[in-house]
């Protein structure tokens, strides 16, 4: 018979089991990270705050502080030179500097990215998130068997047929600053222009109108706000959800993540409806994927995730960046007022009064485009991207063995004295056809087979939207905001850039 006592003792025993067990896991864990730091201590970098955690209370402290992450990067770099180590647990990655390196790594296809931080990104607290999408898949099969399928959707004859819709949204931004101008109000720039790059990539891509310079109700903005944040939080914070003050924003994410997610399965399966009847759809980017998936046979449950998957990354991706850079565009314009009468009459010059921009006229605003380039310089509004070390190898005469992440991030190297004279300076002349060209220290798009595929989307748009605020308008900062920089995973004006708006003496046609 099974007595109490018996139960109890069973029940001691086994406690203390599981305790010894817990024990020599412990130790045989910290024995493993100890062996990984002997395999990689050669390489300098800065004292670790802990011995298991690395460098983690240094990115948790940056990060809490609302400071930029890059810039105890850059720090770093400037300390430690062009290959430097930190730590996290077991894990080892080294923020790299050397445009030698830079160019080896970043343009060759063999070196894929790193585990660690886009298999974080598959999901966001357990529910898929980016998943296998363009940005975040490894596997190069996977990746190559979707960029085939995006490419025609980003041809040049293609984005040539966009300037239509570039300019009809543009021009709703210029009906809101019209009614700002005459209500005399303050305009938050980087609110506007963030309804506006939404606006366009959902009209574009997906043939909605959301109208959010109007539809102020929509629940998308601050989904994508949500999204952003749980990627900060994901990634930097090993410890966020195991604290339960975090419980409701943890679940905020999720429903935001869940929003976009189900939004996006409702318009694919609407559009796929649509061509299955043979009805008029637009000739817009999902026509052209679902076009493309069609001819690839990529029509399986999986092939409808990824769909999804590179929904949310256009959604995300195709409105923040370009709205970002914009914002930091104006802002700089408006510190450096004769950078900004440079702008102006060059765009008066390419366009006088007209109100469509045609495509031929993109190529005309050589300055503004170097406006726009030094603006992500200073502010890549994606500012780093990573690959893993599959093999022993040398960099910058450091001997580094495999097994580790490659961090490269375009805010260091941009930053850097050896890469530009007078670094924090904002200089567009830089930029000039006839100016030497940066070597493998300037990548806000990335660089390579994996470099941003939008980007020549975003620059049309941002040189649009961008061109048609200097042609009407005049704009002044408002005197006391922070010109801080807010990181949440990209980088965005951490004030809004508030703006004082009125009409050119031209302005109003």
């Amino acid at each position: 018979m099974v007595t109490y006592q018996t139960i109890s003792v069973w029940a001691g025993l086994l406690t203390v089991y599981l305790l010894c067990f817990a024990f020599i896991a412990f130790v045989g864990y910290c024995l493993y990270v100890r062996r990984i730091h002997k395999k990689y201590d050669h390489i300098p970098g800065p004292p670790r705050d802990n011995f298991l955690l690395g460098h983690v209370p240094t990115f948790l402290r940056e990060t809490n502080s609302e400071r930029v992450i890059h810039d105890k990067f850059l720090e770093w770099a400037e300390t430690y030179g062009p290959v430097y180590r930190i730590n996290s647990f077991h894990g080892v990655a080294l923020v790299v500097s050397c445009p030698e390196a830079t160019k080896e790594f970043l343009m060759s296809p063999k070196y894929s990215k790193d585990p660690f931080v886009y298999k974080r990104l598959f999901n966001l607290f357990g529910r898929r998130f980016l998943g296998n999408g363009l940005v975040t898949a490894m596997n190069h099969d996977i990746w190559y068997k979707q960029r085939r399928i995006m490419d025609p959707a980003f041809s040049s004859s293609y984005l040539r047929g966009l300037m239509g819709t570039f300019n009809e949204r543009a021009e709703r931004l210029m009906e809101r600053l019209e009614e700002i101008a005459e209500e005399r109000i303050t305009a938050n720039m980087h609110q506007l222009v963030n309804c506006v790059t939404l606006d366009v990539i959902c009209k574009v891509a997906f043939g909605v109108d959301l109208d959010l310079l109007k539809n102020y109700n929509s629940p998308f903005p601050s989904a994508i706000e949500l999204c952003l944040q749980g990627m900060v939080h994901y990634i930097r914070d090993p410890f966020f959800t195991l604290f339960p003050r975090n419980k409701k924003k943890v679940q905020e994410i999720k429903e935001a993540v869940k929003l976009l997610r189900t939004t996006g399965s409702q318009w694919i399966n609407q559009r796929k409806s649509a061509v299955e009847n043979g009805d008029d759809v637009p000739k817009d980017i999902l026509t052209q994927i679902l076009k493309t998936a069609e001819e690839l046979e990529a029509n399986n449950e999986e092939d409808h995730e990824l769909m999804l998957d590179n929904f949310v990354t256009f959604f995300i991706a195709g409105q923040e960046t370009t709205a970002n850079q914009l914002s930091f565009a104006i802002m700089e314009l408006g510190k450096h007022p004769k950078i900004l009468e440079r702008a102006k009459e060059e765009v008066d010059e390419v366009l006088g009064t007209k109100q469509e921009i045609l495509y031929d006229d993109l190529g005309k605003l050589t300055y503004l485009s170097q406006v726009l380039k030094e603006t992500l310089r200073l502010y890549p509004t994606a500012p780093g991207t990573s690959r893993w070390l599959h093999e022993d190898t040398v960099i910058s005469g450091v001997k580094v063995p495999a097994g580790c992440a490659l961090i490269f991030s375009s805010y260091v190297s941009s930053r850097m004295e050896k890469s530009f004279k007078d670094p924090l300076k904002f200089d567009p002349d830089r930029f000039d056809p006839n100016a030497a060209k940066p070597y493998f220290c300037y990548y806000p798009f990335a660089l390579g087979p994996r470099s941003c595929l939008g980007q020549t989307f975003s620059q049309m748009e941002a040189k649009v939207v961008l061109a048609k605020i200097l042609q009407r308008f005049e704009f002044s900062l408002v005197p006391g905001q922070s010109f801080n920089i807010k990181d949440t995973g990209t980088l965005r004006p951490e004030s809004g850039v508030l703006c004082k708006i009125k009409y050119c003496s031209q302005g109003k046609n």
